[in-house]
């Protein structure tokens, strides 16, 4: 008898169980953000800590107008928090879930783009 995949740990969905529906309706909006460049850059500047909008801008390659608009997306789908400082807006990633799945997703990438064997 084959055992389902979904009854091994590795396989199980995080936290037990079925995907529900709210979860995959979030996982998809997160990983949706990462799916555009301007957005990735943004992520990866904030992997150390905290930035202002012009240095974020700066990281991206962008205007602040467009770092602001795109922040607001990731803040909306929970990637990004936000803080004031005065008048500027500060910003961080969430947790360390965003990071771990920024840097996956890059180190996927690394390993594709230079040829190197992936792992499990």
């Amino acid at each position: 008898m084959t055992q389902d995949r979904t009854d091994t740990p590795a396989q199980a969905a995080p936290h037990g169980g079925q995907l529900s529906d709210a979860q995959v309706t979030v996982a998809v909006a997160a990983l949706s953000m990462l799916a555009e460049p301007t957005r990735l850059r943004l992520l990866w500047a904030l992997r150390d800590g905290e930035l202002g909008v012009s240095a974020l801008a700066r990281a991206a390659d962008c205007s602040p107008t467009a770092a602001s608009q795109h922040l607001a997306k990731m803040r909306m789908t929970g990637l990004v928090d936000q803080r004031a400082e005065g008048r500027a807006r500060i910003y961080r990633l969430t947790g360390g879930h965003v990071q771990r799945l920024l840097s996956e997703a890059l180190a996927h990438a690394d390993h594709t783009v230079s040829g190197l064997p992936h792992h499990s």
